[in-house]
């Protein structure tokens, strides 16, 4: 059994009053390149459990490999996703990935859509990176600087991996790295193609073939709070797009399904509401957004 976090709904029991987060499915949080479930007691998707099972909702934050293919981050995640079916009773479950967690729940819905009501791209690297298309780019496959910044991205991966509990998961940077690339993306999306726009920055299928409903939101700001020491990071990573981008992905890559929203005032990490809730000022609250998802699918009888 492969490892993750629940947060059970606070809703007592007995009353049949539906929550304003209160899904017919659980919903699974899916982290990303570099992610974990919980580290210390500070989550990924900061606040955001809390968020959402305040007013009901039952969710779950899968535990994957911080670095690996999303083909096998995937087997990962649907291994956890027949856990939950299992303890909750649930005949599908809501995947909601941020980052490289888009591609690995599009996995799951695509080799398994009976298990999956829906799935909801945060940011997602559904087309490639440029970051990554010029990390692949510009540092030689077999290189003594690829070795090199193997080892850093092991180095991190060990540390994050003791602290959150993930330390049994397999590893490896360059998978990892290879799958976020433009070329790694497109190869990807060849073999699952659910919800992805027909056009360069289109919308896909809203319920695609396989009758799984496809969602997706990012942002396009790279500095949104000078309090926020990340920001200067994803101001510099920035400027390597030719488009709107969130410092890490580019607008257009981040469509899926319907599209809520391409252009919130956010970065990579504000979308996970990221650094410890530090976000702009006058943009609406990343945990506001979960929250409204969330009743956007109960109201779409998800």
């Amino acid at each position: 059994m492969v490892a993750f976090s629940t947060q059970a709904s606070s809703t007592p029991s007995g009353v049949s009053q539906k929550g304003y987060t209160e899904t017919k499915y659980p919903i699974v949080l899916v982290h990303g390149l570099f992610g974990f479930d919980s580290i210390a007691g500070i989550d990924y998707f900061y606040g955001i459990p809390h968020a959402l099972n305040k007013d009901g909702a039952s969710v779950f934050v899968a535990q994957i490999s911080a670095t690996n293919s999303s083909e096998l981050r995937g087997e990962q995640l649907l291994a956890q996703v027949e856990d939950v079916l299992a303890i909750t009773g649930a005949e599908k479950v809501n995947l909601i990935g941020h980052s490289h967690g888009g591609p690995t729940a599009r996995y799951v819905a695509s080799v398994a859509p009976e298990m999956v009501a829906s799935v909801t791209s945060i940011g997602g690297v559904n087309k490639g990176s440029r970051i990554a298309d010029i990390v692949r780019g510009s540092v030689p496959s077999g290189s003594v600087p690829e070795g090199i910044a193997v080892k850093l991205a092991e180095g991190l991966v060990t540390m994050i991996n003791l602290l959150s509990g993930g330390s049994d998961l397999p590893q490896d940077p360059l998978a990892s790295l290879a799958a976020l690339t433009t070329e790694g993306s497109l190869a990807f999306n060849a073999k699952y193609p659910e919800g992805l726009p027909a056009t360069a920055c289109g919308e896909g299928d809203y319920i695609a073939d396989n009758g799984v409903y496809y969602y997706s939101w990012t942002g396009t700001s790279n500095f949104t709070n000078a309090l926020d020491p990340s920001d200067a990071a994803m101001t510099v990573l920035g400027i390597a797009f030719q488009e709107p981008n969130d410092g890490l992905v580019g607008q257009c890559s981040t469509h899926l399904g319907k599209v809520i929203r391409n252009d919130y005032r956010m970065n990579h990490l504000d979308e996970i509401n990221g650094l410890l809730g530090i976000t702009h000022l006058f943009e609406t609250a990343p945990t506001t957004l979960y929250r409204q998802h969330a009743n956007r699918l109960q109201l779409q009888g998800l």
